[in-house]
């Protein structure tokens, strides 16, 4: 894409679904950086920004973060110097509301998103990837049930602590937070599948495929 305008991608994925690691290599392959939502809030509430301090508020009462604080954080970020080729947007936008705020704020940039990349997982295999994690309690060794179980059952390989679940690791938790982002995510993405923007990729494939993917689904030039 040498000599292109700036290329904006917007990844969705629910959690489990590896959308972390395709937003990195896809930043690495395109020369833009990574924005996540999620490191945006900790670093504004990490210096204590003005929206920061309006996002901690909303948050300190367990409600939810409005749209025009979570965009001015976003609207701050793209205005660096290092989006000026573009950046892989992970996890925002979350709603459609939030979707047309960036087309504006792109918008205002002379840019547009090039693409919209839903990397889609079954729900059975999300929860077997997020589930079934295990910890030692000496040392916080990490294992999984199916994917790096420890040599003795219960036991950590290094130490010999023993090993514990927390609870969000359950299954229970797991297929309850993967079934909200489900349902959150919906009307997100109907919005972008009416408008043409969506590729759905197969994330169930090794991950050297679904990046191999996730690259060609984006636009030439």
């Amino acid at each position: 894409m040498e000599g292109a305008g700036p290329v904006f991608v917007v990844l969705l994925g629910a959690p489990g679904a590896g959308k972390g690691t395709q937003a990195k290599y896809l930043a690495k392959a395109l020369e833009v950086p990574h924005i996540s939502s999620g490191h945006i809030f900790r670093v504004n509430l990490q210096v204590d920004s003005e929206l920061g301090r309006k996002a901690s508020d909303y948050l300190a009462r367990g409600e939810l973060v409005p749209d025009d604080v979570t965009i001015g954080m976003i609207r701050d970020r793209l205005a660096q110097a290092d989006c000026g080729r573009g950046a892989v947007l992970d996890g925002f936008p979350r709603t459609p509301a939030q979707a047309e705020a960036l087309d504006e704020l792109l918008g205002e940039r002379g840019a547009r998103v090039a693409a919209v990349l839903y990397i889609k997982v079954d729900e059975a295999v999300l929860i077997q990837r997020l589930s079934g994690r295990w910890m030692c309690r000496q040392a916080g060794h990490v294992y999984h049930q199916l994917f790096n179980p420890p040599k003795a059952p219960g036991v950590c390989d290094v130490d010999g602590s023993p090993l514990y679940q927390r609870s969000d690791d359950t299954e229970e938790t797991v297929a309850h937070r993967i079934a909200v982002y489900l349902r959150q995510t919906a009307p997100l993405i109907e919005h972008y599948r009416k408008r043409g923007q969506i590729t759905e990729i197969d994330g169930g494939q090794p991950i050297e495929v679904v990046s191999r993917q996730s690259l060609a689904a984006l636009p030439e030039g």
